[in-house]
């Protein structure tokens, strides 16, 4: 029953911005890590960036700097802010996150359906 809906993907050109939200919906008790990937088809999905349900966040190098990591608990929602795109941070976005649900004992690994951002001229 629960849920990571991604959104906010789109067109942009190089050095513009975007902004990627996930929402976390369903028989929620509790979420601790929520991550970014993107993915190239033909290519792994990597991992851009984390933070720790206390707030703490880390960056894969080529984003640092440009993207930021957040998130609103009260919500279940977390965000990524990307700037100064560049046409090689083209990929489907998932988000991923470690939630407890209510309906079950333990946590577990969630996984979005993926946005889609492209950034060229």
């Amino acid at each position: 029953q629960v849920q990571l809906v991604e959104s906010g993907g789109g067109l942009v050109q190089p050095g513009g911005s975007l902004r990627l939200s996930c929402a976390a919906s369903g028989s929620i008790a509790g979420i601790g890590y929520m991550r970014w990937y993107r993915q190239v088809l033909g290519n792994e999905r990597e991992l851009v960036a984390a933070i720790t349900s206390g707030g703490a966040t880390n960056y894969v190098d080529s984003v640092t700097g440009r993207f930021t990591i957040s998130r609103d608990n009260a919500k279940n929602t977390a965000f990524l802010q990307m700037n100064s795109l560049k046409p090689e941070d083209t990929a489907v976005y998932y988000c991923n996150a470690n939630i407890k649900s209510r309906r079950q004992i333990g946590w577990f690994d969630y996984w979005g359906q993926g946005t889609q951002v492209t950034v060229s001229s």
